[in-house]
């Protein structure tokens, strides 16, 4: 029998803290929701593995890794009150994680039945964030303009049409580019400027909708 307790201690300890991960909000998010119950039953044992677990069985859909997740978070330095879009929330982790710190969420996936088990979940732990079903790449345009925008997954392409939605001041973060040469990048709004820093070597899962298109040979 897994003590998940202990497996979040050490998930903590073993893949967060050593990669410069310091914001100790982040640090007690992390300690506090329950991985486990995000990912499909037959993954439970390996909720806390330095790996993506897929969210629910026949899905193509995965959690990012928790040192991925965890710099990204920092990076967009999220604070309380803040709105924030969690674009491919999947089974709402990322969702319950931003909740914890105090953000006021807006989860967004196209799958209905992601949202559903991403709204259980959250009703489950007393968290609350509102969700949406819709494609990802349009983003929620009822929510905007948001402070901050976290994509659950890369792309490989700027997400154009989301940094539409940030307020002045606001903060983008995600994975760019195809695995192996992804890129954790953060985009930040100023007037009608964006600008881009290059954040860390990561690879995440694609996410729907944000593939490059096909490039025509002749």
């Amino acid at each position: 029998m897994v003590d998940y307790a202990q497996a979040r201690r050490i998930m903590v300890d073993s893949q967060v803290r050593p990669h410069d991960v310091t914001d100790l909000r982040i640090i007690a998010a992390l300690l506090e929701v329950p991985r486990e119950r995000f990912v499909a039953p037959s993954r439970r044992d390996l909720a806390y593995l330095d790996v993506e677990v897929p969210v629910a069985d026949g899905l193509p859909r995965a959690l990012l890794r928790p040192m991925v997740f965890a710099k990204l978070l920092q990076a967009a330095e999220i604070r309380e009150n803040e709105r924030v879009l969690d674009c491919g929330c999947a089974t709402g982790y990322s969702s319950a994680v931003l909740a914890q710190l105090g953000a006021s969420v807006f989860a967004l996936d196209e799958d209905p039945s992601l949202c559903a088990k991403a709204s259980e979940n959250l009703a489950a732990l007393g968290l609350h964030a509102a969700v949406a079903t819709g494609p990802l790449t349009a983003g929620w345009q009822a929510g905007a303009p948001y402070d901050a925008i976290v994509l659950e997954g890369a792309s490989e392409v700027v997400p154009e049409r989301l940094l539409a939605q940030l307020k002045d001041g606001g903060r983008l973060v995600g994975v760019i580019g195809s695995a192996p040469t992804g890129k954790g990048m953060m985009y930040r709004k100023a007037g009608e400027h964006i600008s881009v820093l290059s954040l860390f070597d990561a690879a995440a899962p694609l996410l729907p909708g944000f593939a490059k298109e096909p490039a025509f040979v002749f």
